[in-house]
């Protein structure tokens, strides 16, 4: 048995097929980690969520920004943007099924055996292991909840930008979401910088990965997310694998065990 991470696939079902295909990925005894955003701007959205869910527990995906904007369209929160193309997983018979696997997935996946976290955007430097296990618990429970639509309804905005133990509400969820699956630039308190999406920090920000952490110096934090990154961070512990193929760039791959990767074009 061999465990993949791939990173944002976004919809790009067809390039995932082929990067597999590269790997030899064999559906009944390999794993494939799925580091958030699998679907939206890319066009098989559907065939991608089909196939994921397909997988069973040879699949874990981490939630995405995009994935969380699908269910808070999905629960009528929010309208589709001219840039969203999920229309056919809204459309799709087997729509409720669907959204039901999107909601009950994990914001972050740890594995202490293979001393990995995997998570879409990052881990903030104030929060260890156990501190981010415990506020994705919360988030979680907020979008499987019997209020979730209420949650999904607020679930937008840049504010609050920092974390606080009294925050409370809708404002303590919107931050922990940010951190996870919006989350690039920030300082040493962990407060948000959501404006900047290229590689080169506002003043006083640096990139969440350059910061000194509370989480443990043994784990590797497997993120997406960063396609500016091209997929290089240059910092021990951290593997980004966001490589821009819903923009022309690659679809990466990446074998746990020793860190190779493997990178097949996007489609043209």
């Amino acid at each position: 048995m061999t465990t993949y991470a791939v990173g944002d696939i976004q919809g790009c079902y067809s390039v995932l097929r082929r990067a597999l295909d590269t790997v030899d990925f064999d559906e009944s005894k390999d794993k494939l980690w799925v580091a958030g955003d699998m679907v939206n701007r890319g066009p098989e959205n559907l065939a991608t969520l089909r196939y994921l869910k397909s997988l069973g527990k040879q699949c874990i995906a981490v939630l995405g920004n995009h994935d969380l904007h699908l269910l808070a369209i999905a629960a009528g929160a929010r309208t589709p943007k001219r840039s969203d193309t999920i229309q056919d997983v809204l459309d799709a018979p087997d729509r409720d099924e669907l959204i039901h696997w999107v909601k009950h997935r994990p914001v972050v996946h740890y594995s202490e055996k293979k001393s990995c976290l995997m998570v879409h955007a990052g881990i903030p430097p104030i929060w260890s292991e156990k501190k981010a296990l415990k506020r994705a618990a919360e988030l979680e429970e907020a979008i499987r909840g019997s209020n979730s639509d209420e949650f999904f309804h607020h679930m937008y905005g840049n504010e609050p930008n920092i974390w606080s133990k009294g925050l409370e509400g809708t404002d303590r969820l919107r931050v922990i979401a940010n951190y996870f699956t919006r989350m690039r630039f920030c300082n040493a308190r962990a407060e948000l910088e959501l404006i900047q999406k290229g590689d080169l920090p506002p003043p006083g920000f640096a990139p969440w990965f350059l910061h000194d952490h509370k989480h443990s110096k043994k784990t590797t934090v497997i993120f997406g997310h960063w396609a500016a990154l091209e997929g290089r961070v240059f910092e021990d512990g951290y593997e980004a694998l966001d490589t821009g193929c819903v923009w022309g760039g690659s679809l990466t791959v990446m074998r746990i065990k020793d860190r190779v990767r493997f990178s097949v074009d996007a489609d043209r």
